[in-house]
């Protein structure tokens, strides 16, 4: 039903699982501060398909869910934040103010959400759609290291995310990618909400290095993604629907 990794990062406060949806070949990422009594957990990207299983993890592993987040509105899948909150009534969905959806924690560029003693700081990296933001955790020596960021769409490993719907914009999203994902430490790791080749990590330097399209200079970007054009998912008719499911 999915695949189940473990982490990166060498820190021992937090527990790291990525876990995959074979339909839309999306990434689900679970993440906890073991260290803390409670081991408060956060999702990231949850999909309403495979709502049980990540429940299932959550639950043998002894965590208590604070937070189902998105990184943004998908068109591909249903997010399961809303599928989540019905089970589990005090978990609280998270989606970027920018994005017109609904969630009971609306955030924007710089806020921080914490879990236990750790956090992921919101950048906004809007241009795949006009709400998109990537979670990176955070600076100091209680954080895990290296960094690791949770791009969505914005950036996806040796690609990126469309620019044809949803409010895309290719000028906006080479412009996010470069100031806010390129900017950090080149050992960051980079866990896209997607991948379509069996890839499930890069880091910063080698995306600045191999990425096929975000190695371009802005206008051969530009021309790249206007080439691009494809049918929309199958699920882009339910995206009103998704608007108030997060």
């Amino acid at each position: 039903m999915g695949s189940y990794g473990t982490a990166s990062s060498q820190s021992p406060k937090i527990l790291f699982r990525q876990l995959f949806e074979k339909e839309s070949s999306t990434y689900t990422y679970l993440l906890a501060d073991v260290s803390h009594p409670d081991k408060p957990a956060v999702l990231i990207d949850p999909v309403d398909k495979t709502v049980d299983r990540d429940l299932s993890v959550v639950k043998e592993l002894g965590l208590k869910l604070t937070y189902a987040m998105n990184t943004h509105v998908h068109a591909d899948h249903v997010t399961g934040s809303g599928l989540i909150k019905s089970k589990v009534p005090e978990v609280k969905s998270v989606i970027s103010k920018a994005s017109g959806a609904k969630a009971d924690v609306l955030i924007e560029h710089g806020d921080k959400i914490y879990f236990g003693d750790l956090f992921l700081e919101t950048r906004a990296t809007p241009g795949h759609t006009s709400g998109c933001v990537t979670y990176v955790t955070g600076d100091g020596p209680d954080q895990p290291q290296p960094k690791m960021a949770y791009t969505g769409d914005a950036l996806l490993i040796r690609g990126c995310g469309r620019t044809d719907f949803q409010s895309g914009n290719s000028e906006q999203l080479y412009k996010s990618v470069h100031s806010q994902i390129f900017s950090l430490p080149k050992d960051t790791y980079i866990y896209p909400a997607h991948d379509y080749k069996g890839f499930t990590v890069s880091t910063v330097g080698e995306e600045m290095l191999y990425n096929l399209r975000l190695t371009k200079d802005e206008d051969t970007f530009k021309g790249i993604m206007a080439s691009k054009y494809c049918s929309y998912p199958v699920e882009i008719k339910m995206f009103k629907f998704l608007l108030y499911k997060v």
